[in-house]
């Protein structure tokens, strides 16, 4: 994309230019209102109650998306509980015009903030995720130094970025910018006004936090680099790494002196400039042997000098508790309307925690889930004997004796059964880590083959996707080829494209 050649280039000017004729752009418009006509929020209204549910609506959202006379309108403001399950934390819902904006301005935004990023940055960027994240901690903590961790947690970090940092610092249209930032909330039919932070619920708030907090890993490698040994530590190396995920971030170091002395006020000296803080319950110094949570995970070297990373406790007592109360709530359904709700559950965190050593938490999980399953029937039937009740609930399936099912119909009207998914069934498959300097708006294109850009694919950013490559030999297996010129011969391609 140009827009990152001109920002590697730092020709600035250019990037604002080119910024300018993609948010003018009519296919950039269309692309903004099919973001926010599409996604989960897509019912979700604002302050003036209004949703394009018509494709009347979403045409003329098209055509009103002008800077020219632009003014947003305050956020609706709302709260949902946090992790903890007592304190809430305040959203900010703009309105489908404002969000369609925030769109089409982060088209782009974005390229900017994925080629200026931090190589260990993970949260809110396109094709990273927090797979990536934990298998760089495996990366930088399976070694015998670093032995130290700085578990780091900014306090409020949406709610408190400073506005005159962000408009001093943010690659867009400043006009633009200082608009959303100061729109204010609407909470109780009060107008409030906001003068520091970002609203979480705005499409454009995750890319503005990144843009705060990116440079922290470039200072900690300016004063600590990786393969220059410090006389400070006796010619040894200081093993300094970031790894962050959104506003939450661990850096490791080779003694607790250092993390305490040196970096700790080195990264609240950074968070300072931007009207941001540590928080101080959460900011903690740890030994790897000990152990910590990050993303869910619990990553700790064992005394065998093996490095393990497993789901946490927490994790686990949050998904069986969720798991539990839909049992409870489930007493007067069916086996299979509760085998349907309970799939997708057990399917998404069993994905999300596969790429860990989790073969032994999967097989305790799926013994808790039996035996709730197994109390639910006989509530359900408690004047029935076990054989009735295993008779009617559990059979053979794929090896398991006592597999949970449910009979149904399908759409022929055909008796069919439909089983509960079992967390041992998934196998644990390591996770292959997106490159630190990948981009996904400059993919690789010095490939030949279909055999060799897979595994590139996957190694850049995980997933497989079709693309078609310079110097393939015929043009017409590929989906999207471009020549060098007329008179050339098939196959010579300047450009690949994803399909």
């Amino acid at each position: 994309m140009r827009i990152v050649q001109a920002t590697k280039a730092s020709r600035w000017g250019k990037v604002r230019a080119l910024q300018r004729l993609l948010t003018h752009s009519y296919s950039g418009k269309v692309s903004a209102v099919r973001r926010v006509t599409e996604n989960q929020g897509k019912k979700t209204p604002g302050v003036d109650r209004e949703i394009w549910d018509t494709p009347e609506k979403k045409i003329q959202a098209v055509h009103a998306l002008k800077r020219r006379g632009y003014q947003p309108q305050p956020l609706r403001r709302v709260y949902i509980p946090k992790s903890d399950g007592k304190t809430m934390r305040p959203l900010g819902i703009p309105t489908m015009k404002d969000r369609a904006q925030q769109a089409l301005y982060l088209l782009a935004l974005d390229p900017v903030v994925e080629t200026i990023a931090d190589n260990n940055s993970y949260g809110f960027r396109q094709q990273r995720s927090c797979a990536d994240a934990v298998e760089q901690c495996f990366n930088a903590l399976s070694k015998p130094n670093p032995q130290w961790i700085l578990e780091g947690d900014i306090k409020s970090c949406f709610d408190r970025i400073s506005h005159d940092w962000l408009l001093a610092h943010v690659p867009m249209d400043r006009a633009i910018l200082q608009k959303w930032l100061k729109s204010g909330y609407m909470e109780k039919h009060v107008l409030h006004e906001t003068t520091d932070g970002t609203p979480q619920g705005g499409i454009i708030s995750p890319a503005l936090s990144n843009c705060a907090l990116d440079g922290l890993e470039r200072l900690l490698k300016e004063k600590f680099p990786t393969k220059k040994p410090l006389s400070s530590f006796g010619g040894k190396f200081a093993c300094v790494n970031l790894i962050r995920y959104a506003d939450d971030f661990i850096i490791t170091g080779r003694t607790k002196e250092l993390l305490e002395g040196e970096i700790k006020p080195l990264v609240e000296q950074f968070l300072q400039e931007r009207g941001l803080e540590l928080s101080p319950a959460k900011t903690v110094i740890t030994h790897v042997e000990k152990g910590f949570d990050f993303l869910g995970q619990n990553v700790r070297k064992y005394p065998n000098g093996k490095l393990l990373i497993k789901p946490s406790k927490k994790n686990i007592k949050t998904f069986l508790g969720g798991i539990r109360k839909t049992i409870r709530a489930a007493r007067g359904m069916s086996a299979a309307d509760l085998i349907r709700i309970l799939n997708p559950k057990i399917r998404g965190w069993v994905n999300y925690h596969r790429h860990v050593v989790s073969k032994r938490t999967f097989a305790c999980v799926d013994h808790e889930i039996f035996s709730s399953l197994w109390r639910w029937a006989r509530r359900r039937h408690p004047n029935k004997n076990t054989c009735w009740r295993k008779q009617k609930y559990f059979a053979p399936h794929r090896g398991r004796d006592w597999s949970f099912f449910g009979e149904t119909c399908d759409d022929e009207g055909q008796p069919s059964q439909v089983w509960l998914r079992h967390a041992c069934s998934t196998p644990i498959k390591r996770h292959v880590k997106v490159k630190g300097d990948a981009n996904p708006t400059t993919l690789p294109m010095n490939l030949t083959s279909k055999t060799e850009k897979e595994p590139i694919c996957r190694k850049h950013f995980g997933v497989l996707v079709r693309f078609a490559f310079s110097g393939m030999n015929n043009a017409g297996s590929a989906l999207c080829v471009i020549q060098k010129s007329l008179g050339s011969r098939v196959g010579a391609c300047t450009t690949a494209f994803p399909v």
